[in-house]
């Protein structure tokens, strides 16, 4: 009677010991729901610490690389790793495994990524095409700043010029009529360089700052220009001592 009741304890903490067991299990492995419906354990730290790195092969164009990455990282992950390599932003490329285009959010080893797989990389025709068109614009912008900086420095010269005439009419002394005349036809000319110059953005800024410069020039000129009319010549004599 003794050695059954002994038994009977023993195959009680048996079913605690493995009930305890079971649930320790459940705890330690818990699960989670993939994109795709997919049923799969839970990523955890011990986990992770787990996860083997796969090391894949990149094919872009005639390119290749060899790159390293965890098994249990996204392909968003692999285009950041391309986009270090090859210079492309990760919104510009696409990323083919088994012929089939792979989105961001999607895990490596739930689309069947092994070690040493092969991944092909091509860049977004859309982003070509982008890129394509971003080139002309800087281009364009370049070149437009350019030809204001031309017209900038024209117009340096021609303000000092300007201003030398001003001081001399300020000083009394009466300047040549076509000096003046010849000075306006210059500032003019730079006026019309600076409309035929295409500007966008910070240029168009410049652009408009240095046809203001222009207008101002042209407008002191005009009134030098009524100022002087209205001088008369010096003329300097000299007095000669008799001996």
């Amino acid at each position: 009677m003794m050695k059954k009741k002994l038994n009977a304890n023993s195959e009680s903490r048996g079913t605690r010991e493995t009930m305890s067991s079971h649930k320790r299990e459940q705890e330690e492995y818990q699960w989670e729901m993939r994109p795709g419906g997919m049923l799969v354990q839970k990523r955890t730290g011990k986990l992770d610490a787990l996860v083997a790195n796969l090391r894949l092969r990149i094919a872009y164009g005639a390119l290749r690389y060899d790159i390293c990455v965890s098994s249990m990282a996204t392909f968003g992950v692999v285009k950041k790793i391309m986009s270090d390599e090859t210079g492309l932003k990760v919104e510009e490329q696409r990323v083919i495994y088994k012929g089939k285009e792979r989105e961001n959010g999607e895990f490596l080893d739930v689309c069947g990524v092994k070690d040493k797989s092969k991944l092909v990389l091509i860049q977004d025709a859309s982003s070509i095409e982008r890129r394509f068109i971003q080139m002309r614009i800087n281009a364009k912008i370049q070149t437009a700043n350019r030809a204001i900086n031309n017209v900038s420095l024209q117009l340096d010269q021609l303000a000092e010029q300007v201003s030398a005439i001003e001081k001399s009419i300020s000083d009394g002394v009466k300047v040549p009529e076509v000096q003046i005349i010849t000075l306006i036809e210059m500032l003019m000319k730079q006026a019309i360089r600076l409309e035929s110059i295409s500007a966008e953005g910070d240029a168009s800024a410049q652009k408009i700052l240095q046809g203001k410069r222009v207008q101002k020039c042209v407008e002191t000129l005009d009134i030098l220009k009524t100022s002087n009319a209205t001088m008369k010549h010096v003329v300097v004599t000299t007095k000669w001592e008799t001996f």
